[in-house]
């Protein structure tokens, strides 16, 4: 199921029981705010559910939650992603920064692999394509970095309590990531061996 950033205010799931109809959750290219604030707090004044805190109770219990790099996620461009210091970052495998955490690189670079043997890079070859810019984020000390970039988390997971989370510090798509990369032969192997691994906590 996928939800654009304009009707993700209303249409995210408020309850839930609406939130376990889903095995994983992906955060990619959406701020903070836009989950948060429903129109009905934002523009109406009303009591709303806190979602972030939701997402956080959703993965204790068993759920797959990651985010995906990004302009707005993260911290993103002039931090304004403001997803440091919220409850989904508690349950990400990363501390996210208070600042703009971007980093261009427009020279490009490949990811090296840090962990090998996991069930995420199963038949993936450790060669992976080249990106133009990440999320600049920190491991927490439980976290397992599985590839990286000049000793900066480039993917990450976590168990937090009976679920997973994950962090892919760059973009699943232009132009970060760049077309080397989604159009490698192994771009569908990588995005389907990550959710089912974040999804198997349920």
């Amino acid at each position: 199921v996928h939800i654009t950033n304009h009707d993700a205010p209303v249409a995210f799931p408020m309850t839930m029981d609406e939130l376990k109809t889903y095995d994983v959750v992906l955060l990619s290219d959406i701020g903070a705010n836009t989950i948060l604030l429903h129109p009905d707090t934002f523009a109406r004044s009303q009591r709303t559910p806190n979602r972030l805190k939701l997402m956080k109770e959703y993965v204790a219990n068993g759920g797959g939650l990651a985010m995906i790099g990004g302009y707005l996620t993260f911290q993103g461009i002039d931090a304004k992603g403001q997803w440091s210091a919220t409850a989904v970052e508690e349950a990400l495998p990363v501390n996210i920064s208070t600042t703009d955490d971007r980093q261009e690189v427009p020279e490009g670079f490949e990811p090296t692999v840090r962990k090998k043997g996991h069930p995420i890079l199963e038949g993936i070859p450790e060669q992976w394509p080249w990106f133009l810019g990440y999320n600049k984020l920190r491991e927490k000390d439980d976290a397992d970095v599985l590839l990286e970039h000049e000793g900066d988390p480039f993917l990450a997971v976590r168990t937090f309590g009976k679920g997973r989370t994950g962090a892919f510090a760059s973009d699943c798509a232009p132009h970060w990531g760049s077309h080397a990369f989604v159009e490698w032969e192994y771009y569908q192997k990588f995005w389907f061996q990550f959710i089912q691994w974040l999804g198997s906590g349920r």
